[in-house]
């Protein structure tokens, strides 16, 4: 016998929802702490092997691009960072981590989009559970709307596996019904780099479409919080009010173990028809989110450049041009949930204040300004690779200390 739904009136819906929300918050945390990997577990080692930076058979140069990305970024703050609600001085949004290439010294365009570009955003794990309370990149890009891009949220599915949404990824593309002179430019968010990547290595034809590649605190190694969080409590996140939350193959938390990202750059290509890009997040423990500084705390035990998420070298892809260390925890950069949710920032986002737009703007004028130029930064690959990670315009012509001090061939070595 089918069970009949009552019709709720939508005035009566808003109404529950003003009582139910700052109920489900305190439980939201304890579902997110769990999925997490923030229960009290020890964290496994590294012996099992290298971040895919340095793995064998994905070990590529990283081209260092901070310096220009910092005179881009201190341009666009200074041209128009007080017209949103957070502006900080770009020295405070940028962190310094090793020797830092110098920049170009040209002038920084201001001015509407030159090229048609497509702005594609992925989301990470549960994106469409929580989509009824924030949503990620959301002013950003209606900022990046008025500056001519055209942009689109993929919607993909926030409890499923890299590989499942891949398909998503294809298909969103597909729709797009692009023009013959529009390019896309994919960025991923958290896990949605994972499923960038996986796409771009799994449909080689579509992803001819795809421009470049954007990874923000990215979980292009995976986490090792996750290699402890327990799967079963996954479709607890469907409780998120005003979400659409689709269970799909259950895959994201296997998603994002570091150990089965490590596997897949041993078995996987990256298409080299796009430019990939890395913006990597970290922060000191007081600009770390309240919710974000126990799995902050276990992964300082390796190394406090972390974003209470993830080391911060196990979100650059290998062969990508690095732009930023941004001094941010896992959400600040991307998720605004200081805007709307004042209950839910108190209780696991204190720190969440950013120019989100200006680094998104900032982003995107670096991408296309390269794109512009035509003449794209080839990494290479192989067992001929320095024994040291290396930039092509920075520490490495002086001998000064790289951003990733650890010797490749030694690590090499460890993963045989």
């Amino acid at each position: 016998m089918r069970t009949r739904l009552t019709y709720v009136p939508h005035a009566l819906r808003r109404r529950l929802r003003r009582v139910f929300v700052p109920l489900l918050t305190p439980l939201s945390a304890v579902l997110l702490v769990a999925l997490s990997g923030c229960a009290p577990q020890p964290l496994l080692d590294l012996t099992f092997g290298p971040p895919p930076l340095m793995a064998t058979g994905a070990y590529r140069s990283i081209t260092d691009e901070r310096g220009r990305f910092r005179e881009i970024l201190c341009a666009v703050t200074e041209a128009h960072g007080d017209d949103f609600a957070v502006r900080r001085p770009c020295a405070d949004v940028l962190m310094l981590n090793g020797k830092e290439a110098p920049g170009s010294g040209q002038s920084v365009y201001l001015g509407p989009a030159r090229k048609k570009l497509r702005i594609a955003t992925v989301s990470g794990l549960g994106a469409d559970c929580f989509a009824g309370m924030v949503t990620p990149f959301d002013k950003s890009l209606q900022h990046l709307q008025e500056l001519g891009y055209a942009t689109s949220t993929i919607p993909i599915r926030g409890l499923a596996s890299s590989t499942y949404n891949a398909s998503i990824i294809s298909d969103a593309l597909l729709n797009m019904r692009l023009a013959d002179d529009e390019e896309v430019v994919l960025i991923g968010y958290s896990k949605g780099i994972a499923d960038v990547l996986e796409f771009m290595s799994m449909y080689p034809h579509m992803a001819r479409k795809v421009a470049a590649v954007v990874s923000i605190s990215g979980a292009v190694s995976g986490t090792l919080l996750a290699e402890g969080a327990p799967e079963f409590l996954l479709p607890w996140l469907k409780l998120f009010p005003g979400g659409q939350c689709y269970s799909a193959d259950l895959g994201a938390v296997e998603s994002l173990r570091r150990s089965v990202r490590l596997r897949w750059f041993a078995n996987n290509t990256l298409p080299t028809s796009a430019l990939y890009y890395s913006v990597a997040t970290f922060a000191n423990r007081e600009n770390i989110s309240n919710f974000l500084r126990a799995g902050y705390d276990e992964l300082s035990r390796i190394d406090p450049r972390n974003d209470g998420k993830m080391l911060y070298y196990d979100q650059i892809i290998p062969g990508s041009r690095l732009i930023a260390f941004v001094n941010s925890d896992h959400w600040a950069s991307v998720v605004p949930i200081d805007d709307d949710h004042p209950i839910l920032r108190a209780l696991i986002a204190d720190r969440n204040a950013f120019p989100r737009e200006v680094l998104l703007e900032s982003i995107i004028r670096q991408v296309e300004e390269d794109l512009l130029a035509k003449a794209p930064l080839v990494a290479h690959a192989g067992p001929e690779s320095p024994s040291t990670v290396t930039l092509s315009r920075a520490a490495s012509s002086n001998n000064d200390a790289p951003f990733f001090p650890v010797d490749a061939v030694a690590l090499r070595q460890s993963a045989q």
